[in-house]
């Protein structure tokens, strides 16, 4: 038996690799500690031995980002979820980012974790997550599957929270795609106020242009997709000599791109969050994407990261 002396703070360690393309999923959080392509790490991860910083690589669910003053209402419910953000009086990134998954299924290229969520005075829905993560030719691929277990509709949002990185390449220096023509307005509490279009902003990156100094955690909107329904951000470097793409299908109609300028040490600006979405902050109460998952029904999307030019 494991001794508890030699146990990582993100428990149980799941290695997966093919094709030269290798990550570790972690029992903490179901999340991705890490991923490389013939030994270029391309996600800003973490040590075995360390503590997850910054909500890298985590699973956001059943809800991303933030819920203003932690209150919603649903159906004919108000309900009071635990401020997880008290500095700034909300509730962020879900229920399931520092619970343990547990193992369903493994094969050299492929995990499959799992987790049940049981219900909460904040949130008095059971549900089932099931992430299978899996590597080959095309990179790292990820798909999800959350079902209702309960006997009532309960509202949901969901998104992963990477840090990608290229070898060499600052923040400031990479080049950034963002397909979305809107973005979302924050108040100091960094919650949505309201949602503008990016055109002719400097906050239009619908074309690749470097990051440069600008400090950015901001959802996009209005996403242009490609002719199978994905759409992808893109970094790269200023030369085009690397990139890294990180894809989602249609389930997902928001980007969330951070550029950890309130990440502490040597984390602070070394990497860009780029995270999927499936709505942006404060759904459970402007009701913007929330999916509703009626009693036994299941959601199903897919995201990925892809290395190469």
């Amino acid at each position: 038996m494991e001794h508890a002396a030699n146990r990582a703070p993100s428990g149980a360690q799941w290695t997966i690799a093919a094709n030269g393309h290798e990550a570790v999923i972690v029992e903490v959080g179901g999340g991705l500690r890490a991923y490389r392509h013939d030994g270029v790490h391309y996600v800003d991860g973490y040590e075995a031995d360390e503590l997850c910083p910054g909500a890298a690589g985590q699973v956001l669910a059943p809800w991303p980002n933030r819920i203003r003053d932690g209150a919603y209402t649903f159906g004919e419910r108000s309900l009071q979820l635990d401020l997880s953000e008290p500095a700034r009086h909300n509730a962020i990134h879900g229920l399931v980012n520092w619970v343990s998954w547990e193992l369903v299924e493994q094969s050299a290229d492929a995990v499959t974790v799992g987790y049940d969520l049981p219900p909460t005075p904040g949130y008095p829905w059971p549900l089932r997550l099931l992430t299978r993560w899996s590597v080959g030719p095309a990179g790292l691929r990820v798909e999800h599957e959350t079902t209702n277990l309960g006997g009532e509709p309960c509202p949901f949002g969901y998104s992963m929270h990477p840090y990608l990185r290229l070898p060499g390449v600052a923040v400031d220096e990479l080049t950034l795609r963002v397909p979305g023509r809107t973005r979302v307005l924050l108040d100091v509490r960094l919650l949505p106020i309201g949602v503008t279009p990016v055109a002719g902003t400097e906050y239009d990156y619908t074309e690749p242009r470097a990051i440069g100094d600008a400090v950015l955690d901001v959802a996009f909107g209005d996403i242009v997709r490609d002719d199978d329904g994905t759409s992808a951000v893109t970094l790269a470097a200023p030369d085009g000599s690397a990139a890294v793409h990180v894809w989602a299908d249609r389930e997902f109609g928001w980007w969330q791109v951070f550029t950890g300028d309130t990440l502490t040490g040597e984390r602070h600006r070394r990497s860009v969050a780029v995270e999927p979405m499936t709505c942006p902050a404060d759904a459970f109460r402007s009701g913007r994407d929330v999916i509703v998952l009626a009693p036994g029904q299941s959601w199903r999307g897919a995201w990925g990261i892809r290395p190469g030019v």
